[in-house]
């Protein structure tokens, strides 16, 4: 539809082969480690699953192959459009995830 608009305007559409896929690794560390934060901040099992977000992860994966990542935030609705709304309290869960997952993370020697 945008497109369409913009063709009428006579306006130049050049598509570009979009961000790279990544398929995340169900068995990582960084994974086990924010689990086990988010049970213990939290109380309970986290959701997770793959979900059309994150996408910079696949233009990191491609830089840094083999690197071990996950994608996590605040729960978002309605993303990109005017209807987009978050979810204030997840914010703060993930804010407060987030320095949990840092503060667990092992040197390097461990």
């Amino acid at each position: 539809m945008v497109e369409t608009c913009l063709k009428q305007e006579a306006a130049d559409i050049i598509h570009s082969k979009g961000y790279p896929g990544w398929r995340p690794n169900m068995n990582s560390k960084i994974l086990r480690i924010t689990r086990d934060s988010y049970k213990r901040l939290f109380g309970r099992e986290p959701q997770v699953r793959a979900i059309h977000a994150g996408l910079e992860c696949g233009l990191i994966f491609e830089k840094f192959k083999g690197i071990d990542m996950i994608s996590f935030g605040p729960t978002i609705r309605g993303p990109h459009t005017p209807e987009e709304k978050i979810g204030i309290k997840t914010v703060q869960m993930f804010w407060d995830l987030l320095i949990d997952v840092i503060a667990n993370i092992p040197d390097e020697q461990e």
